[in-house]
């Protein structure tokens, strides 16, 4: 059992600056095509699980979301003030990865922000993919969502790898952020704690590649890490 849930998280004055200054700016370099917005509920707590592609997934799901979207980024980005004032303004929330409990940390504050109500944006592959491929999910997003009962949004991302540009036009190719349908997992209270984890995990990864379109690796990511 847990305390009392806080008050959701409101975006406060650096969110709303933030996405004004970035979204214009990323609309002119990735002009990304949204779709199932409307699918992220208005309200209440909720777990958007994504694919990872590129550095600038964390950047541009928070810009874009029809919601303020918190999520973790590494302590270490937030040691200068510019540095601090750009992730606090895209809603990240740091965690101290040198510490040895770090990975526990970064699951405890994901689950205080979905308990407070909020949208918490997770990666399940816990780094970006190599390849292009999606890599087995971690346990860690199912484990959140079973905790606390969220809502699990799956996303896809699409193109967010391409660096290239078109010789026709001199733009990079569009890319793409699609919201998915809810990922029921309000049948797996009963079963057991690793049991529930894994069959959870497994709904999520296939509701993420069902929207990406991407190949299925059946090993965990060792790519870059993410954000």
């Amino acid at each position: 059992m847990h305390d009392s849930p806080a008050s959701p998280a409101r975006p406060g004055p650096i969110f709303f600056i933030g996405r004004a200054i970035l979204r214009p700016l990323l609309w002119l370099r990735y002009r990304p095509i949204i779709r199932g917005a409307s699918r992220l509920p208005r309200t209440g707590a909720v777990l958007l699980a994504s694919n990872h592609l590129s550095a600038i997934d964390t950047i541009l799901i928070p810009s874009f979301a029809p919601r303020q979207v918190l999520f973790l980024a590494k302590a270490s980005l937030f040691r200068s003030r510019i540095g601090g004032w750009f992730f606090r303004a895209i809603g990240a929330i740091p965690v101290h990865r040198e510490v040895g409990s770090a990975a526990q940390a970064a699951l405890n504050s994901g689950r205080d922000v979905l308990a407070s109500g909020s949208v918490f944006a997770v990666f399940p592959e816990g780094s970006r993919s190599p390849d292009g491929r999606l890599y087995r999910g971690r346990t860690g997003a199912a484990w959140m969502a079973l905790e606390t009962g969220a809502t699990v949004i799956p996303m896809g991302l699409i193109g967010t790898n391409r660096a290239l540009r078109d010789p026709a036009t001199g733009r990079a190719p569009r890319v793409s952020m699609t919201f998915g349908e809810p990922v029921d997992l309000s049948d797996l209270a009963g079963l057991p704690a690793g049991r529930a984890r894994r069959e959870a995990t497994e709904r999520i990864m296939q509701a993420i590649a069902i929207i990406s379109g991407q190949d299925r690796a059946d090993e965990y990511s060792a790519g870059g890490r993410g954000a």
